[in-house]
């Protein structure tokens, strides 16, 4: 019943128009003072799989030394989780709605599976949107450090798959180009 509520709070909006980023994510986005957007688009980018035709985030999603995993419930991915830290480098491991890296984030939770709670999991992401962006600077440019903070190819090849899901998420393409920069919480 759970994931059916968290499923539906995922599919808001339409394929043609704006598409309200759920109350989770605006609340996580709102704390941190990130626009709500970009840490769904992130999200989006980072977990999502299709459901009901849909493209949502998945929130128990691993990624073991780049091989993507999704579990049907929070306790399989949390038994996939510690099993992977048995035999895989923390490093080179990312967990749940925005694939925070076990290894250099574990500062920010107790233990490695409470990643797996999707508030906390977002209340993360956003933390580090909020961190690698620059006064000054667009967020689009901080959505390439939130996928590698050295920048470089890697980066610009991930801002350039975040930005269509933000062009989704905000109703057109040109829509990504109100985030240049925008140094609030909205849209």
């Amino acid at each position: 019943m759970a994931i059916a509520a968290l499923a539906a709070t995922c599919t808001a909006g339409t394929a043609w128009g704006q598409e309200t980023p759920p109350p989770a994510y605006q609340i996580a986005a709102a704390q941190a003072g990130v626009p709500s957007a970009v840490l769904y688009a992130v999200a989006l980018q980072e977990s999502g799989t299709r459901l009901r035709g849909r493209q949502i985030p998945w929130p128990w999603t691993l990624n073991v030394a780049g091989a993507p995993q999704r579990h049907a419930t929070r306790a399989d991915a949390c038994l996939a989780l510690r099993r992977a830290l048995r035999g895989t480098p923390a490093q080179r491991i990312d967990v749940g709605l925005g694939q925070i890296n076990a290894g250099y984030h574990a500062h920010r939770v107790a233990q490695p599976c409470a990643l797996l709670d999707p508030y906390r999991n977002l209340a993360i992401a956003a933390e580090i949107l909020r961190e690698q962006h620059t006064p000054g600077e667009d967020w689009i440019t901080a959505i390439g450090r939130y996928h590698r903070p050295a920048g470089g190819p890697p980066a610009t090849r991930y801002r350039g798959s975040v930005q269509r899901h933000l062009a989704r998420v905000l109703g057109h393409p040109q829509a990504t180009a109100t985030l240049n920069g925008h140094r609030g919480s909205q849209p």
